[in-house]
């Protein structure tokens, strides 16, 4: 059993995950273990082991590591609630290994307190129903999607993806020459109606084992799918016997207060809405797919670069114990495990710093800080750009989804770069929709046929400065302007921009 695996609790008699085996592609199915492994074993603790190419720990010379972090609630300025971290070479620092276990070579699973954490807190959020899960650490989701990925799908293969997806997945499935197959979406996701109709109706060589997607605060469009969505996700995947791949860095960037589209309307204070988050429970997230999941078919995989620090590349990634195995496999193979010094000072921070109790303070924290930023932008976006735009007030993340009007230019497939040289000209850049098409070459799934040509911009209301709203949207309703004018198009009168609120969920529904 691999050692970051969730021994079975018999008080609680959880079945045992079904067996997926018959999903993988045919170079994963059989038992595996590295050659230098499968050759050499295990040595005990009686040998004297000359195998490995291992440096010796005295010859490491980062002799303590420490770092100051802020206390849950303070503010950068306010030393008096920060806190110190250190790590010391050879001495354990309460649950965390010292810097010579953390500088050495891994195992493939993860450095053992980072991965403790992640399990109690994995038991805590998602409480999964099966028997032997666990965790195994990844340099973020980004690493973990292209090694789920290469268990169900190997060249030629196909995937099934949301219409609108992450870039850094369409560059993963191109890598592996792994077609996607576009998914139709709505204002919460991937529409489960779509999902059943191309299973059903598949006619290619070979039907798709797993379904790729981003269910909160999806990228690019910032929807996030209802508890019922979800559900009947799932009951599509069990219909078709699917794996599921749950790329979900912004769960805790849940942002469950909605705003209107008045102009005159006045954003809740920052210290308000911290105090609002602090006093919800951790029910008022929606439950992953990962708590719905009866067979053990999600494999979920989690990422710290949007709550704590993008550059630290660390991950994890939660399945059942023979999936775990697998990876463990594919990590020995590539990466062996992220960063021994990321994942030391993250286990520090959690296990003896802030704890569960301060770690979920710091994500209440983030998620007023995101809702106070997207009421901000999408007030400032109804001031700037009536009449111009479409969007869905996203309730989770950090961008709003801009399906955009060019008047008679919308027509035109050379709008959507006219409009990008006009952006450049005025000094503002957003994303534009393409790169996170995930139609490519595969022909159009829609029985009408392909659609008309649709122009979207992604705005990320999370990284500039919130003075910079203003000026920001300001310059897109020029670089608009100018791209109607050319084709004889005025601006519209003023009327307020099509805001669709975020679906409600139905909290009362949630029983984990």
């Amino acid at each position: 059993m691999s050692p970051n695996v969730v021994e079975p609790d018999n008080s609680t008699a959880l079945p045992m995950p079904m067996d997926l085996t018959s999903l993988f592609v045919p170079s994963m199915r059989g038992p595996q273990k590295s050659a230098f492994k499968s050759v050499m074993g295990n040595p005990t603790l009686a040998m004297i082991n000359m195998a490995g190419g291992v440096p010796h720990p005295s010859t490491f010379p980062i002799l303590q590591l420490r770092a100051t972090v802020k206390s849950p609630g303070s503010t950068s300025t306010s030393s008096d609630r920060h806190s110190t971290l250190e790590l010391e070479k050879s001495r354990r620092c309460q649950s965390t290994e010292s810097l010579d276990e953390l500088l050495q070579y891994g195992d493939g699973c993860g450095v053992d307190s980072y991965c403790a954490f992640l399990r109690r807190y994995t038991q805590r959020v998602h409480r999964p129903l099966y028997a032997e899960w666990g965790v195994i650490a990844s340099c973020g989701n980004t690493d973990a999607i292209g090694k789920a990925v290469s268990l169900f799908c190997e060249p030629g293969d196909t995937i099934l993806v949301e219409r609108w997806t992450f870039p850094g997945a369409l560059s993963s499935l191109a890598a592996a020459r792994v077609k996607p197959v576009p998914v139709a979406m709505d204002g919460e996701g991937m529409l489960p109606e779509e999902l059943d109709r191309t299973c059903r109706k598949w006619s290619g060589a070979a039907a798709p084992r797993a379904v790729y997607l981003v269910p909160t605060g999806q990228n690019p469009t910032g929807t996030t799918m209802s508890l019922a969505r979800r559900k009947a996700i799932y009951a599509v995947a069990q219909k078709h016997n699917l794996a599921i791949i749950e790329d979900d860095p912004y769960y805790f960037l849940q942002l469950p207060l909605l705003v209107g589209t008045s102009n005159d309307a006045t954003p809740d204070s920052l210290s308000d809405l911290q105090q609002q988050q602090q006093q919800q429970q951790k029910g008022a997230l929606v439950p992953s797919l990962l708590s719905l999941d009866v067979d053990g078919r999600v494999i979920r995989l989690d990422s710290f670069s949007k709550v704590l620090a993008p550059n630290l590349r660390s991950g994890w990634i939660t399945a059942p114990t023979y999936i775990l195995d697998k990876l463990q496999i594919l990590n020995e193979s590539t990466i062996l495990q992220p960063s021994g010094l990321s994942q030391g000072l993250i286990s520090k921070l959690l296990n003896d710093t802030w704890g569960l109790d301060g770690w979920e303070a710091h994500l209440c924290e983030l998620r007023a800080v995101y809702t106070y930023r997207r009421n901000l932008f999408i007030r400032a976006v109804d001031r700037h750009l009536s009449g111009l735009v479409e969007y869905t007030v996203p309730a989770a993340g950090m961008f709003l989804w801009m399906k955009l009007n060019l008047g008679h230019a919308t027509a035109d497939p050379a709008a959507m770069s006219q409009l990008l040289g006009s952006m450049k000209k005025f000094g503002v850049m957003m994303a534009p929709g393409m790169p996170f098409s995930s139609t490519g070459s595969v022909v159009d799934t829609a029985e009408s046929g392909p659609a008309q040509p649709e122009h979207y911009l992604r705005a990320a209301f999370a990284l500039v400065d919130i003075d910079m709203f203003e000026p920001a949207l300001k310059r897109l309703a020029q670089a608009m302007a100018a791209v109607r004018a050319e084709h004889s198009q005025p601006l519209p009168d003023l009327v307020p921009a099509t805001g669709i609120p975020s679906t409600v969920v139905d909290h009362s529904a949630i029983t984990n």
